[in-house]
């Protein structure tokens, strides 16, 4: 009977093992998954209670071992393994960086079928919430497209928050920022051509007309390193109801962290209008006033309140 106890319990033993080491290596490799995370912890706890078992039948052969010059050696190894990783020097830090294991997304984004709701998260010490409450005409089984983005004071846009799964279908549904993000990605080509980045790149064009707030690093607006002098900045949303034949509509808000806010209100700014072609041929997009054209798109979103704890 003892014997098949402690059959049962270093088999138990085994296959616990089995599991935390495929599951270590499986959230090593693959991006962040809460189910491998989660069945590695758990596996984890089980995993010393077996433990707990294998030494309790084991205890005279184990005792043997306590007494052995080697527990000392073993004891060394383990804690300087431990310190190791811990402290993490350079080539620990490398190895670490191979891993497709970044951690849960600091951003997530959720449609609900009382509206859509943004969470952004960069820092400890910063949370973006972004809660659109849905309208008379929002529907979550034929939801809408979606872009959410910030731009400088400039208005060039720096960072796209969410961007709608069809790319491809929102280069027409959502024409505005489909436009900004093509002048951004044509800029970051600009500057890597010219071997330079890209805020030295717009400092130096004077097509671009960049001013003293056209960074184009987001850092420099969310989390300023210059908390005396931080630049004011804007959060759009552009949203599109597909196939309703009527245009997408821009909602924004203004952010200054000079003067910070903890709640603030999206203004709708108007629906997007290709105008001419400027003198050097460059495309050009207007906002312009929602008149009462407007019904299945104007009724999207009810109200669209961002919070921002500092």
């Amino acid at each position: 009977m003892k014997k098949n106890r402690r059959s049962f319990v270093s088999l138990l033993t085994a296959s616990s093992f089995v599991v935390l080491a495929v599951t270590g290596i499986v959230a090593f490799v693959q991006p962040f998954s809460i189910g491998i995370v989660g069945l590695h912890a758990l596996v984890g706890f089980v995993f010393v209670g077996i433990i707990a078992f294998h030494v309790a039948n084991n205890l005279s052969q184990l005792s043997l071992y306590v007494r052995s010059r080697l527990l000392w050696l073993t004891l060394a190894i383990t804690a300087s393994m431990t310190g190791l990783f811990f402290w993490q020097p350079g080539p620990v830090r490398s190895i670490l960086a191979l891993s497709q294991n970044l951690g849960p997304a600091i951003e997530q984004f959720a449609m609900k079928e009382d509206g859509l709701v943004y969470d952004y998260k960069p820092a400890k010490n910063y949370q973006m919430t972004l809660n659109i409450r849905a309208g008379k005409t929002f529907d979550v089984k034929a939801p809408p497209n979606v872009a959410i983005w910030l731009e400088n004071a400039s208005f060039y846009h720096i960072k796209t928050l969410h961007r709608p799964d069809d790319t491809e279908a929102a280069q027409d549904s959502l024409p505005y920022w489909d436009f900004k993000v093509r002048g951004w990605e044509r800029a970051q080509r600009q500057a890597r051509e010219s071997g330079q980045d890209l805020n030295e790149q717009t400092a130096v064009d004077g097509v671009t007309s960049a001013t003293q707030n056209s960074s184009f690093d987001p850092a420099d607006y969310i989390l300023p390193a210059d908390l005396e002098n931080p630049l004011p900045y804007r959060l759009l949303i552009e949203i599109d109801q597909p196939d309703d034949d009527e245009a997408s509509l821009v909602y924004a808000v203004d952010i200054d962290n000079a003067e910070p806010r903890t709640f603030q209100l999206l203004d709708l700014v108007g629906y997007p209008k290709r105008e001419e072609d400027d003198d050097e041929g460059n495309e050009v997009w207007e906002l312009y006033f929602v008149d009462g054209g407007f019904e299945s798109t104007l009724g999207l979103i009810d109200s669209a309140l961002l919070t921002i704890e500092r």
